[in-house]
């Protein structure tokens, strides 16, 4: 998996830019705001998402690894793909989609290209327990409870058929006796992950 791709702005697209990586030009698509805000010479870093089909390999990227994060979390609710979870990510900044959520506002969830009724309910339904509080709201059990691991983690738990308390209690776990791993800052999500799973194994 490619998590990031750093270098050169080599070329501005409406929806993507092309990143001079030293040894080739990748292609990326991202966020408009993302791509109108580069300039073709700055050095940037997007955090980045690969989507592999059958016949094509596509690199997402992202200003921020929680923006990448949620990216692939969205694409967990049925009928969702990378088109529309671009689209997510364009509208709704992460505290904004959280916030949504949790308070089940479809309203603003329609405001996504290419989500109307049933798909904002879905997003509601799909999410609610994995995606977590805005950090306006105060409802966090921590500020770990939406750090970058446990998303990371949550999601590839949530995709190999645990439900969300099962992958919560998990992570506890896993925060609990790994403390020194949790806490880096840029903490090993396979080994994290491996973790989980032996942990859930045991319960």
């Amino acid at each position: 998996m490619i998590s990031f791709v750093r270098g050169e702005v080599w070329k501005v697209g409406p929806d993507y830019l092309v990143i001079d990586t030293g040894t080739s030009g990748m292609k990326v698509n991202c966020p408009p705001s993302a791509a109108i805000g580069s300039r073709v010479g700055d050095h940037v870093l997007l955090h980045t998402s690969l989507v592999v089909r059958e016949d094509s390999w596509t690199l997402y990227g992202f200003q921020t690894e929680e923006e990448s994060l949620l990216f692939d979390m969205v694409q967990t609710v049925s009928g969702i793909g990378p088109r529309i979870a671009l689209g997510v990510v364009a509208t709704l900044s992460p505290d904004e989609l959280r916030g949504a959520i949790a308070n089940d506002d479809t309203s603003t969830l329609k405001k996504i290209s290419g989500i109307g009724a049933k798909g904002a309910s879905r997003m509601v339904l799909e999410l609610k327990d994995k995606i977590g509080f805005p950090e306006s709201t105060g409802l966090f059990r921590s500020q770990q409870a939406t750090s970058p691991w446990r998303m990371a983690v949550g999601s590839a738990l949530s995709s190999l058929g645990w439900s969300a308390r099962e992958a919560d209690l998990a992570m506890d776990r896993v925060a609990e006796t790994n403390p020194e791993k949790v806490s880096t800052t840029d903490p090993d999500i396979s080994v994290l992950l491996k973790a989980a799973l032996r942990s859930l194994d045991r319960s």
